[in-house]
């Protein structure tokens, strides 16, 4: 039983996991080719990447709550209100990316009060505003995909987003360059590019939900449903906690890299760079603990509460070996990646010098994203509200802070007060997933 549960999480997480890692592979791209076009460059894209990713990550939690909805109508074959939930859904994705795009509009009139290098503003604005064009696609991409996720067609999303990551690479190496005629745009043809990437996976997704056969009866379910107060009222329920635990989760290394940025161009640059390798582990361990969501999801819907037990700790075991395999290429492998993404040896002798830090926070992020999406399985999603807020906010601001200034560490500091948060989170989720799931 044990054996077929490790199989079917990794049939379900293997296909997230490729997508995952050609994600991974645009974000080095990006990286290296911005890291050689220039050194500022690079810590604009390292700025406005990282304050975004509060904004993308809580838009892609929002679409969260849909996998326990969803995935309990899955486990029990009610396919039609599965897309008259989906008709809700969408709605309410919009209004919330609608949401999130005047409140960075507000930050992106603010930008010159947020202490960053004044040389970098004319870089950064630009590059903000493309990013911010971005929003409404990529949220509708994420409903559909956990859509898609919830009913057991994770290979489906992974196609589509490999084929927009073929398109945003070689955008970038046409507009960033000015290769074969096109204009050389430097950061912004970066911007373009992923731009254009997020459109063509929103456009796609939703062509096949509409068009493909197999779908047929989501989508009538979708035209024949209507916007409900009570599938409004669910949806918030489950997606508003998850949102909030990822805005803080993120927030929390956005205000990392906005410190950074106090320190200088240089450590805001490898701080980028560290990240971006921080991004594999977590994307790796991200494609298990959304398959893990899925099958507790599914479980749920059955009433079986071990086995949302057993789902949860054999993707934990899954995700402990990969954490060890992360943390053993960061070591072993870290001096020889980190000159892919720049030549300026500043920037490099500096990112070499957070290799440790980054590794021990990689069992810690293991173990919180695993618990988490767990109990998102469980529809229990309230107490991730405030496990974040506490982790996030209340230690591991103050933390980064700590460590970075009055103790000294700089840049190493930042990067070592991940770890306090992400292990004190790994901890209360744990807690909540058992408490959430015993007899």
């Amino acid at each position: 039983m044990n054996s077929n549960l490790y199989i079917k999480i990794i049939r379900l997480g293997l296909p997230i996991l490729i997508g995952q890692l050609g994600s991974i592979v645009v974000g080095f791209a990006d990286t290296t080719m911005v890291g050689h076009y220039s050194t500022g460059a690079l810590a604009s894209a390292s700025f406005v990447n990282n304050l975004f990713n509060v904004a993308v990550f809580a838009s892609l939690g929002f679409s969260y709550g849909m996998t326990p909805l969803v995935g309990a109508l899955f486990s029990q074959k009610r396919h039609g209100e599965i897309g008259a939930l989906m008709r809700s859904a969408m709605v309410v994705n919009l209004l919330f990316a609608l949401l999130l795009t005047v409140i960075m509009g507000v930050i992106y009139l603010n930008l010159d009060r947020m202490g960053q290098p004044e040389e970098l503003l004319p870089t950064i604005r630009p590059y903000f505003l493309i990013v911010l064009s971005g929003l409404v696609p990529l949220t509708l991409f994420n409903v559909f995909a956990q859509w898609s996720y919830a009913i057991n067609r994770t290979r489906m999303p992974m196609w589509i987003v490999l084929a927009a990551n073929v398109v945003n690479i070689a955008g970038n190496y046409l507009l960033i360059y000015g290769n074969f005629g096109c204009p050389e745009m430097g950061l912004n043809g970066a911007g373009i590019a992923t731009l254009a990437a997020r459109i063509i996976c929103a456009v796609s997704i939703i062509a096949i939900f509409f068009f493909h056969k197999p779908y047929r009866s989501y989508r009538n379910g979708f035209i024949e449903g209507e916007v409900t107060r009570r599938a409004v009222r669910q949806i918030n329920f489950t997606s508003w906690p998850v949102s909030l635990q990822m805005a803080f989760e993120s927030g929390s290394f956005t205000m990392a890299a906005v410190m950074a940025g106090w320190i200088g161009a240089i450590p805001l640059a490898a701080f980028q760079v560290v990240v971006i390798l921080g991004t594999l582990g977590f994307c790796v361990y991200y494609s298990v603990a959304a398959a893990v969501s899925v099958l507790v999801s599914n479980a749920a819907g059955l009433c079986d509460r071990m086995l949302m037990r057993r789902t949860a700790f054999a993707g934990y075991r899954i995700l402990l070996v990969l954490a060890t395999a992360s943390s053993a290429l960061f070591i072993f492998a870290g001096a020889d990646i980190i000159p892919v993404f720049t030549t300026d040896p500043a920037v490099i002798a500096t990112a070499l010098t957070l290799i440790v830090p980054l590794v021990l926070y990689q069992y810690g992020d293991a173990t919180q994203i695993t618990f988490a999406n767990a109990l998102r399985g469980t529809s229990n999603v309230m107490p991730m509200l405030w496990i974040s807020f506490v982790s996030y906010v209340v230690f591991g601001i103050p933390a980064t802070w700590l460590l970075g200034f009055p103790c000294g560490m700089g840049i190493y500091g930042i990067i070592l007060s991940f770890s306090v948060s992400l292990f004190i989170a790994a901890a209360l989720f744990l807690y909540y997933f058992l408490r959430t799931t015993r007899k």
